[in-house]
């Protein structure tokens, strides 16, 4: 019976991390709060469960929120950015969702209203039904989720490009340009307002603020990618559902993630992240399945 209920369990995992990692930006968080919802579900009277899928994303939903609220007190003593935990996505994974400006975006949000806009606007409940799965009223929820929906339609980035092989000749150009010291290049590639943010977590060499402007960006991406990075085997991958570029060691450890946001015209970069903190780049090994 209990390898049964295993099976249902794992039958839902791909939803069930999809929408862990989607609301604590954590691949290893998101983990670790299905492992205590397994727990939760071997121990409860399955025989009572009506949906069991409601009743899983239920239990995953309320454990994220409470998580939420001390994970945005560690992230207040996080020493320098905080970006997402960056994970392999298959080639079919939409970026619309996924993309790490879009999940660095939803830091913006109070944990109360990111839970309900994912469960809307991402995963199509309703209203009534993210009443049901976060214990609130349905009133209360569709103003979580208007709230939600207007922060997110300020600051939301650029949709990547559909077409993979312009994504690539954009990156291409800019590691081109990085490479090779061409700042006038680079800045051609670059919007006006450009922001560069370095996540090294402390553990590695990292900007510890953001870098703005065309100037100051320009140079810092130049002299990481000629001083810091050059010893590195640079590689395309599917990172968020979009393609990124991988730095790796020669042993094949990557070192560093970079991921490029769009403005909104699509023809310039709005935004560079640079992934450094080892402890985020273990899941960029093998593609994660989530829904």
């Amino acid at each position: 019976m209990t390898d049964d209920a295993i099976a249902i369990f794992e039958a839902h995992r791909a939803r069930l991390f999809g929408i862990g990692y989607r609301m604590l930006g954590s691949a290893a968080d998101a983990d670790d709060l299905l492992q205590e919802a397994r727990v939760r579900w071997l121990a409860a009277d399955r025989a009572s469960v009506l949906d069991v899928r409601a009743f899983l994303v239920t239990i995953v939903s309320r454990l994220a929120l409470d998580q939420l609220g001390s994970a945005r007190a560690r992230r207040e003593v996080y020493v320098g950015p905080w970006l997402p935990e960056p994970i392999a996505t298959a080639p079919d994974a939409d970026p619309h969702d996924l993309s790490l400006a879009f999940l660095h975006l939803l830091e913006r949000l109070s944990p109360a209203e990111r839970a309900a806009f994912l469960l809307v606007e991402v995963f199509d409940y309703s209203h009534a039904e993210v009443a049901s799965i976060l214990g609130k009223s349905e009133a209360a929820c569709r103003q979580l989720a208007s709230r939600a929906r207007a922060h997110v339609r300020a600051g939301r980035p650029a949709a990547p490009p559909s077409d993979q092989a312009t994504h690539r000749q954009l990156l291409t150009a800019f590691m081109t340009a990085c490479a090779t010291g061409d700042l006038v290049g680079l800045e051609r590639l670059l919007a006006a307002d450009v922001v560069v943010l370095s996540d090294g977590g402390g553990h590695v060499d990292a900007a510890r603020k953001p870098i703005t402007g065309l100037a100051r960006a320009s140079r810092m991406l130049v002299k990481l990618t000629q001083k810091g990075m050059a010893r590195l085997v640079p590689s395309f991958a599917l990172v968020n559902g979009q393609l990124a570029v991988l730095a790796s060691e020669p042993d094949g450890t990557v070192s560093t993630c970079i991921a490029l946001a769009l403005t909104p015209t699509g023809d310039r970069i709005a935004a560079v992240y640079l992934l450094r903190n080892p402890a985020k780049l273990a899941s960029l090994v093998t593609p994660r399945a989530l829904a």
